[in-house]
């Protein structure tokens, strides 16, 4: 699929649907039933230089923003996202400096100046992987950690017939499709990559791997209707990883 026209798709879902129909998540969330607060991944941001990666309406950078980050900066495909964000900012009383541009597109963002780039539920959208990763490794420091979280790929090709879990397709199966969330109109264009494919573009990039989270929180999935199938799908299989990596 030309990746001109992903971009076009669904920055154009984004600039209309925007993060309130797509239920976003923002830390201290990573993602369903993974959190920041259990792994401390980040650790003492105090006075960092930090790069959303996805930023979206502007949460996770306020999280960093109120823990005394030293700078924020943000980028996102969407413009409306990229205006919402700034006004989310403004009234929380933190400045950032917010970019519109695909993430793996040269933009102006400053080359060794980051101690930490971050992407909460965005970094699966790109359609270039190693190209995104050596940007996000142009940005850092030497050292620098980069932490991005995604829906896990095993939950992503798996669906539930007859109350039992079965493969919807092929787990190598990396090719675009188009998905129509039942909870909004509109159209996005998503692919599920197998978790070696993220940890080869992280070498070929330049970073060592320090963790990986594919586990679900425990005392977060008690907190959920026993009813709910998202719950139902974490008792059995991993929804959301995390990776912690740093620049060599």
């Amino acid at each position: 699929m030309n990746k001109h026209s992903v971009y076009e798709t669904n920055s154009f879902y984004w600039d209309i649907k925007g993060n309130e129909f797509l239920r976003a998540i923002v830390l201290p969330h990573y993602g369903a039933f993974v959190t920041e607060e259990k792994h401390q991944l980040f650790g003492d941001v105090s006075g960092l230089k930090m790069l959303e990666v996805g930023c979206g309406n502007g949460q996770s950078l306020q999280y960093h923003g109120d823990r005394k980050a030293g700078e924020l900066w943000g980028m996102d495909i969407s413009e409306k996202q990229i205006e919402k964000a700034a006004q989310h900012l403004t009234m929380c009383g933190l400045s950032a400096t917010l970019i519109c541009s695909p993430m793996e597109e040269e933009c102006g963002i400053p080359k060794n100046y980051f101690e930490a780039v971050y992407s909460i539920y965005a970094i699966g959208w790109t359609t270039d992987l190693e190209g995104t990763f050596r940007q996000i490794a142009s940005y850092l420091k030497n050292d620098g950690i980069f932490i991005f979280s995604w829906s896990h790929p095993i939950h992503r090709n798996v669906v539930e017939e007859n109350n039992k879990f079965v493969f919807k397709k092929p787990y190598s199966d990396e090719s675009w499709y188009a998905v129509s969330p039942d909870f909004c109109q509109g159209e996005l264009v998503l692919a599920d990559r197998q978790i070696s494919t993220y940890v080869n573009a992280l070498a070929k990039a330049g970073f060592v791997i320090e963790q990986m989270i594919e586990e679900s929180d425990e005392d977060i999935m008690q907190l959920h209707d026993h009813s709910d199938n998202l719950l139902k799908r974490a008792k059995m299989l991993p929804v959301t990883f995390v990776i912690k990596a740093r620049k060599l």
